[in-house]
């Protein structure tokens, strides 16, 4: 994809001048249910309120669950919904059953299985496509479930993401513009896509708190 210069220059501008400082550290689960529980929740919803507290409680609650097999016995055997204080309506809910059934359908059992797959590129193209299948999964969702396995090279872009490409000034307004501009305005600041990320992800989400 051909990425506008001038849109480059005024992400990075905008991130020199808030003072971004972006690292390297991964964002990384190592449990599957946590990871499945956290992807499926955190669309249009507060992270460290109400979606952290619950797949850090899945976390802590059902170490069994650390694999797709160890999550899908839970999930057979506990009222998910009661457990998550979540109501069992949601397509949230949902969600996390079909996501779960899909990487058992991939023989995916753990977060390195499925980080591997993101690593090789036919691999995460096959994978993408089994888990768009899931109703309500879509790009920003996928790239999320990447970042979560501990990749860098991936770009979840949420509306903190596409506000700060905007407040910026930049033109790109489609999701796979807002990815590549960001992916090339972190080449230019050296840091990985990730990194960037989750800085402007961070300083975003804080800035919103502060004008509530």
């Amino acid at each position: 994809m051909t990425v506008a210069a001038r849109d480059v220059e005024l992400v990075v501008a905008l991130a020199s001048k808030v003072g971004l400082e972006p690292n390297e550290d991964e964002r990384k689960w190592d449990h599957m249910g946590a990871l499945l529980v956290d992807a499926a929740l955190q669309p249009r919803t507060r992270y460290k309120t109400t979606v952290w507290p619950r797949a850090r409680k899945v976390y802590d609650e059902w170490p069994d669950a650390r694999t797709t097999t160890g999550f899908r016995a839970r999930l057979a055997s506990v009222d998910l919904p009661a457990h998550l204080v979540w109501r069992r309506t949601s397509p949230k809910v949902t969600k996390i059953y079909d996501l779960t059934s899909v990487m058992g359908e991939l023989g995916i059992d753990t977060v390195d299985d499925l980080a591997a797959r993101f690593r090789d590129p036919g691999l995460e193209r096959d994978t993408r496509d089994a888990l768009r299948r899931v109703r309500y999964v879509g790009p920003k969702t996928l790239d999320y479930i990447a970042i979560l396995t501990g990749s860098n090279s991936h770009i979840a872009v949420d509306q903190h993401i596409a506000a700060f490409v905007r407040v910026a000034g930049a033109r790109a307004r489609a999701y796979d513009e807002i990815a590549a501009v960001v992916r090339a305005a972190a080449a230019k600041l050296g840091c990985s896509p990730g990194a960037l990320d989750a800085a402007i992800w961070n300083h975003m989400s804080t800035r919103r708190a502060r004008e509530k």
